[in-house]
């Protein structure tokens, strides 16, 4: 007798299924593509002596003056630095702002527009949680957030990533109602998932990545901007190959997040532009894209007949 048949299930979260990659209907990107690649750039603004943020030297007293300046250089200086790379190499972007970016530097907003670059939804501060919220505050956060970005920059955005991935147990539920399309929030698969929600609208989790993340490679590995390039590179590689596969090649996303107070600091951004530079040369067998056309083109997959 099997000694665990008589436990309980463990907990699940009941929004998908478990599915193999390996053994899933076959497709291809527009064009025929088989790599989707996506640049995620979270431009952030934080509250001054209070709440959160990523730290370059331990945390002191409020007002911490040296974390929050060093942050700060980001909407100052690295987006520009960033904006500037991403022209270059004519490579489009996930921006995901919060909105009080609208309030503190609207020009930079008003930059990736102008770009053409995806507004994405990532919360009003990332000096806070969301998942901390009761149910109305966190729904009325979505609603904000959408409302203000449709009102600043004449579209409401598709998709939404927490700040700090902090989530509720009916964030899922509250994105589909306030009119959000997609999640970046789940980390768990290299192509787009439907998720389910409370009322049956669909919502998309499209890959967002963890470890192709300057967050948690620099700032929590401690890895050095040469090595964090490297593994864009080899990350870009091997998913190109997995996707020519002889026997089952599959069609894949991968995202790369960024943040400028972290990659637009000038010695990391010599070697972002080296690794972008590797991925562009392959522009002609990937498609280059933002998340609000992976979640588009998902769409037209599951509305084709068969």
């Amino acid at each position: 007798m099997n000694p665990t048949q008589n436990r309980p299930a463990v907990a699940s979260h009941q929004r998908f299924a478990y599915q193999a990659i390996t053994q899933r209907p076959d497709f291809t990107w527009p064009g025929g593509r088989r790599l989707a690649v996506y640049l995620g750039f979270n431009v952030e603004h934080f509250a001054f002596g209070e709440g959160l943020g990523a730290c370059l030297a331990p945390a002191s007293p409020q007002p911490d003056v040296l974390n929050y300046m060093w942050r700060e250089y980001g909407n100052r200086v690295g987006v520009w630095r960033c904006l500037e790379l991403l022209e270059d190499l004519q490579l489009p972007a996930g921006v995901l702002i919060n909105t009080a970016l609208y309030d503190h530097c609207p020009e930079v907003v008003a930059a990736c527009v102008a770009r053409g670059d995806e507004l994405i939804g990532h919360g009003h501060t990332n000096a806070e949680r969301q998942g901390s919220m009761d149910e109305a505050a966190e729904a009325q956060l979505l609603a904000d957030c959408r409302e203000r970005m449709a009102r600043e920059s004449g579209t409401a955005p598709l998709g939404w990533l927490s700040p700090w991935i902090s989530e509720s147990p009916l964030t899922p539920d509250l994105l589909a109602e306030a009119g959000y399309q997609y999640t970046l929030n789940w980390c768990h698969d290299d192509q787009p998932v439907q998720v389910r929600t409370r009322s049956g609208a669909r919502l998309w989790s499209i890959p967002y990545p963890q470890e192709l993340n300057d967050i948690p490679m620099i700032m929590g590995r401690h890895m050095d901007a040469r090595d964090f390039a490297q593994m864009i590179m080899d990350q870009f590689d091997e998913m190109l190959a997995q996707t020519r596969h002889p026997r089952h090649p599959q069609s894949l996303v991968m995202g790369i997040a960024l943040h400028p107070y972290i990659m637009g600091q000038p010695y990391r951004l010599k070697h972002l532009r080296r690794a972008l530079q590797h991925l562009a040369r392959s522009r002609d067998d990937i498609w280059f894209t933002t998340p609000g056309a992976i979640c588009s083109a998902a769409e037209a997959l599951l509305a084709q007949p068969g």
